[in-house]
């Protein structure tokens, strides 16, 4: 995972919070097929993931890599979703927009081999403003 950061940006989710982002990207492959995003261990702090890309990396054979993720709905109940089916002959990217789950988040490729890239950024924001 590579984790840059990026400028700062006045996002209002809840009419008051300041978000701070900073660039993600993980990368999945057979080797590694999932990654875990849980975000800083401060409690005053709002994590989310905002997804935008799945792309097939160099390497990637003619086969479907199918990409999900895990993270809690708004009832507390976790589910698994998956976001991409990608082929390098037809759909080798997927630009999801501004896809955003709250931390924890697991992105698992959940067939295939991959390599298959996910990037987008982290959002941090403070709940107790």
């Amino acid at each position: 995972m590579s984790h840059n950061h990026d400028d700062c940006s006045d996002h209002d989710h809840s009419g008051q919070s300041k978000l701070e982002s900073s660039l993600f990207s993980c990368e999945l492959s057979s080797k590694v097929p999932f990654y875990t995003f849980q975000g800083d261990d401060d409690e005053d702090l709002e994590q989310f993931l905002e997804l935008r890309t799945v792309c097939l990396g160099e390497g990637a054979k003619e086969e479907s890599n199918v990409v999900e993720v895990t993270a809690m709905n708004h009832l507390g109940k976790t589910n698994s979703v998956p976001i991409a089916t990608l082929h390098l002959s037809c759909l080798p990217m997927v630009s999801l927009g501004d896809f955003e789950l709250k931390a924890p988040v697991t992105i698992r490729l959940k067939a295939g081999t991959g390599p298959v890239t996910v990037s987008g950024l982290h959002l941090i924001g403070n709940s107790s403003i």
